[in-house]
This record gives structure tokens, sequence and C-alpha cells, in this order.
């Protein structure tokens, strides 16, 4: 459990892991977002190069695939390393 919230992965997920990643979120504040937003890459590195805060991707470490209680694919921001 992380912040409150079940690390319950969907059946066909099978870890539950810190990845870096580049996410678009419309507002930095967002403690989970959609899977469709987010973007895997192996380093840190990688996330800062591919990110865009113009366009609201950003890097970040981030935790997951995890299930929503709604049945969403999420994963929980840990840290964002470019936002302003």
């Amino acid at each position: 459990m992380i912040n409150g919230y079940s690390l319950d992965p969907h059946p066909s997920i099978k870890v539950v892991t810190e990845q870096y990643a580049v996410v678009r979120i419309p507002r930095v504040k967002r403690e989970r977002v959609p899977a469709n937003n987010v973007d895997i890459v192996e380093t840190l590195e990688q996330a800062i190069e591919k990110s865009d805060t113009a366009n609201h991707l950003y890097a970040a470490k981030v935790l997951g695939p995890s299930r929503s209680s709604e049945g969403v694919t999420l994963y929980y921001i840990l840290d964002m390393y470019n936002y302003p």
C-alpha cells in the first residue's frame, strides 16, 4: 500500500516495480496517473531527454503498474525531476 492506495496488480501484470518514466500530466500535483499517460524508459537521463514541460511531459520515478478500485491501470508518482 502507498499513500493509502492498494498496489494490487491486474491479473495480467506480473510485478509492481519502481521505474523511470515520462509522464503526461496537466498539473504537477498528482499522486497517480493512468498507464496510457506513462512512457517507461530505462534511465533517468532518458526520461529527462524525452520530457517537454511545455507539453506537460515530465521526467519521473513511478511505481506500478497497479489496478485501481475502478479497474484502471495506474502508476504512482514517487519523484518528479523537472517540474517548475
